[in-house]
């Protein structure tokens, strides 16, 4: 028997790369808190105790950071960023800043801090504005199946 490259690298390499990817995507987990792709940067870098104090995002500044959970928190001023010290967990978004809509689902997305929603005292995130839309139709339904899913929602 003869052995033939281009039958092997055709039928067995691909077996082997699927086989790989599948391995590794089952055992990836998404980090707790959404940074984003590249950054170490909590709320792409809006002040989470602003929308508390100011009812709107407001990005934070780069010297005025803490770090928590190991990433980075901006804040804009040093009473935000003493406040976010003394009681992280009031402020941080839900569900590590991931989609609060897509956490119900039992999934992940980013969170984009532009699109937001504090309900009975906790800051919820959401991917866009036509997701929001959706997340508002049933707020506290969809509060009940995120906090059900969560943190399980990280491995898939």
């Amino acid at each position: 028997m003869t052995c033939r490259p281009a039958l092997f690298l055709r039928r067995i390499v691909p077996a082997v790369f699927l086989t790989v990817a599948l391995a590794g995507s089952a055992s990836a987990r998404e980090p707790e808190i959404y940074t984003g792709l590249v950054a170490s940067t909590a709320a792409a870098g809006y002040d989470v105790v602003a929308y508390f104090t100011d009812a709107k995002p407001v990005a934070g500044r780069k010297d005025l950071t803490y770090q928590w959970k190991g990433v980075t928190w901006r804040f804009a001023s040093e009473k935000n960023r003493d406040a976010f010290k003394a009681k992280p967990e009031a402020y941080a978004p839900q569900y590590g800043g991931y989609c609060a809509w897509a956490v119900s689902q039992g999934i992940t997305a980013k969170g984009d801090p532009k699109f937001w929603k504090v309900v009975d005292g906790k800051l919820y995130l959401n991917y866009d504005a036509r997701v929001q839309k959706d997340w508002e139709r049933d707020i506290p339904g969809n509060i009940v199946k995120a906090d059900k899913n969560w943190p399980a929602a990280l491995a898939n």
